[in-house]
């Protein structure tokens, strides 16, 4: 098939460099222009006529979608994870599935380090307190957080986000470093002297918990009351990953019967959030609409990577970064 006959279906505005290297190579390209995420019904009507679907990951690519799709030569995710799309029957079907791992790691451990400061002292509880015209007379035991210096970070699913977050947390506060890791992270190790540690020991020894994991089967709603319950009454829990990794229910009573000190959230569940979620008001609470790779860098990042790997794929056979290796004939 010639390149000029090759069509790309980008489903939502993405930084130019990733078009900008699909049409270099002689794609037909079409972006969904409007600002706002595609129906269902919209991207299976758009994707009809396409070789390969750009996928920003808004649309959930299940079974009957993958089945009436079967003719894509690839999916192309514009971002680390891929919980909407039905990997073993995309694999099943043929369909290799392509993802941009590494380049927003910096990006969002900056808001998984940010939101533990903000936590820590309170930042948006009293920011906002300010607005409402509450800053009155000093109270000396009002508002009161807490220091990071020398206390235990946690990590659960310590890939490349989480070893910039350990690296953040030992190089400002020389953080001790334990982590949850189905296998051996012999980086972090060396690195930062880390611990591995069984999911108990994790609950139970953290000062400060921070999420990295995907969201899959094993880990859907992992942190839930039991989990809660075994956490130190002053520890703060951030997630940054999925917001289906917590069960958003169980955090709130946490953190309203003290059973943790406080919780910073880049994710929520559901997304987006209500306006009228207790979290939203909560003095211990710090709340991102989901802004983890929301950098320049970072989103450039992934949209020259999501084109590398149509790119390298139609060329060579190969994905660089490929989440279904088994499904490349």
């Amino acid at each position: 098939m010639m390149n000029n006959t090759i069509r790309v279906f980008v489903s939502r505005r993405i930084p130019a460099i990733g078009i900008d290297l699909l049409k270099k190579e002689g794609y037909q390209v079409e972006l969904w222009s409007e600002d706002r995420p595609m129906t269902t019904e919209e991207l299976m009507k758009a994707v009809k006529s396409a070789d390969i679907l750009l996928s920003l990951g808004e649309n959930k690519l299940d079974t009957d979608f993958l089945q009436q799709n079967k003719h894509l030569k690839m999916i192309s995710q514009f971002a680390v994870g891929y919980d909407n799309i039905n990997i073993p029957e995309a694999t099943r079907l043929g369909i290799p599935v392509g993802n941009t791992p590494d380049v927003l790691s910096e990006a969002t451990a900056d808001i998984a380090f940010g939101l533990t400061i903000a936590v820590s002292r309170k930042f948006f509880f009293n920011h906002k307190m300010i607005i409402e015209g509450g800053w009155g007379s000093f109270k000396p035991m009002a508002y009161l957080g807490q220091e990071l210096s020398g206390k235990t970070l946690g990590i659960y699913g310590l890939g490349a986000i989480g070893i910039v977050m350990a690296q953040r947390c030992r190089g400002a506060y020389n953080m001790n470093i334990i982590y949850c890791n189905r296998t051996v992270n012999s980086i972090a190790e060396q690195k930062f002297d880390a611990v591995r540690v069984s999911f108990e020991e994790l609950l139970g020894q953290s000062d400060v918990l921070s999420v990295h994991s995907v969201l899959s089967d094993e880990t859907r709603g992992k942190f839930n009351a039991a989990a809660f319950k075994q956490m130190k009454p002053s520890s703060i829990f951030i997630n940054t990953a999925r917001g289906g990794i917590h069960n958003e229910t169980d955090l709130i009573e946490a953190l309203n019967s003290k059973t943790i000190w406080g919780a910073g959230l880049d994710v929520t569940n559901p997304e987006p959030m209500h306006k009228d979620n207790p979290l939203l008001s909560m003095e211990n609470v710090a709340i991102l609409p989901h802004i983890g790779s929301a950098t320049v860098e970072a989103r450039d990042g992934m949209s020259r990577l999501a084109a590398e790997n149509i790119i390298s794929y139609l060329n060579t056979g190969i994905i660089p970064h490929c989440v279904n290796p088994g499904a490349i004939q």
